[in-house]
């Protein structure tokens, strides 16, 4: 059976995962500033609610999982065998686990160790990522030497920064929970096989994709005993509800069939998507009836109310690109080409401004209106830093 086309850069997938990013950053900087209002800030675990917070992490499991056909099907019309796919998957996944371990560690407190302070350490391992996984250029000349001693000087100082870490009450670093990162790589790793397993075959995709929301529906009605067979095997893979995996699978069935019906008219298009969106608006409001919507909790109705969010959001942005004005979102375009870096950068410049230099912001600029221009103006600051390393070829690529 002939193969779908995914050869084409989708820019639309770009621009969404770019803006995602942005307000990843900007919703993380909450915490440095008070007056955030309701609406932007996550709920509480047992709260029903659904903040602007809320709807970040999975409309970017979305974006991912829109990408993952693309990545596949580029590798195979290369050329590359599906069990050649094998191994990039499994460092990618590996890479994001062990950041996210890392990452998650150094929320828990540092103590001073070697003289070295948390800011101290973070940064050093912001520099032992970008060392190991930059992206170097390919050569034949001497210099790919040197790229290859950065990368065991990168390894080396993690290891270092492993065995020297004591949180707050001296405990060791250890997997607490696998973070955003650590979370991305799990959800990944198994959709990622899944889809090499089916390939573009929508109804497969499809049929794994309820699988995962009903899993999410059992979990959500706490059928499955915590201490079961059934759990455990779930945990193996870091599932937990489903609700991650469901957002993901969600997004990789939606770029299947954009790409399926790519032929398709504008009115067609429209009525698919405006169907597509009431239809999990709807589930989200019947299964609201009986759950509550909770992030934290990884309910039913988050996960389609985020899922209804996330179709909604890039075919809007579908349709001003089709308008000729992909440009209104040039200046956050590095936030797609070096997402990864980007989502990092901010460790580096809470040292830097908190602790090296020890800015203290005036009480004006930490509230309100002026405290969200604030968190606005650090997102794009951590773009901007991001895009003059980018030209000068230093980001992160896994």
């Amino acid at each position: 059976m002939e193969r779908l086309k995914f050869t084409q850069r989708n820019e639309v997938i770009d621009i969404l995962r770019a803006s995602t990013m942005l307000l990843m950053i900007f919703v993380n900087d909450f915490w440095t500033v008070d007056g955030v209002p309701k609406w932007m800030q996550h709920a509480n675990t047992n709260e029903d609610f659904l903040g602007l917070a809320d709807v970040v992490f999975p409309l970017f499991l979305f974006v991912m999982g829109m990408s993952i056909p693309y990545a596949i099907e580029s590798r195979s019309e290369k050329g590359y065998s599906e069990s050649s796919t094998i191994l990039p998957i499994l460092t990618r996944t590996f890479a994001l686990l062990i950041m996210g371990v890392f990452t998650v560690n150094t929320e828990y407190g540092f103590t001073n160790s070697f003289g070295i302070s948390r800011d101290i350490f973070r940064v050093l391992m912001v520099l032992s990522f970008l060392m190991i996984w930059n992206i170097y250029p390919k050569t034949k000349k001497p210099i790919r030497y040197l790229y290859v001693t950065f990368q065991i000087i990168g390894v080396i100082s993690l290891i270092f920064l492993a065995f020297i870490f004591r949180d707050s009450n001296g405990g060791i670093m250890q997997t607490r929970w696998w973070g955003i990162l650590g979370l991305i790589g799990w959800t990944y790793f198994v959709c990622s096989f899944i889809y090499l397993l089916v390939r573009d075959n929508a109804f497969k995709i499809l049929l794994f994709f309820l699988g995962f929301i009903v899993l999410c529906l059992i979990k959500s009605s706490n059928l499955i005993p915590r201490e079961s067979f059934v759990n455990s095997l779930l945990n193996i893979f870091n599932l937990g509800t489903g609700a991650n995996v469901s957002f993901t699978m969600g997004g990789t069935l939606f770029s299947v069939l954009i790409v399926k019906y790519s032929h398709f008219n504008f009115n067609k298009k429209l009525l698919f998507v405006l169907s597509t969106v009431t239809i999990f608006l709807l589930a989200a409001i019947i299964s609201n009836n009986f759950w509550i919507i909770s992030k934290n909790r990884g309910t039913l109705p988050w996960v389609l109310y985020c899922i209804a969010i996330a179709i909604g959001s890039y075919s809007l942005i579908s349709y001003i690109v089709s308008k000729g004005k992909a440009s209104w979102f040039r200046i956050i375009k590095t936030a797609a080409t070096a997402t990864l870096t980007c989502y990092l950068m901010p460790y580096i410049l809470y040292s830097v401004i908190y602790g090296f230099m020890n800015i203290s912001l005036p009480e004006w600029m930490k509230e309100g209106i002026p405290g969200l221009i604030k968190c606005a103006f650090f997102a794009f600051l951590c773009i901007g830093i991001t895009a003059l390393m980018e030209r000068y070829k230093i980001k992160i690529k896994v």
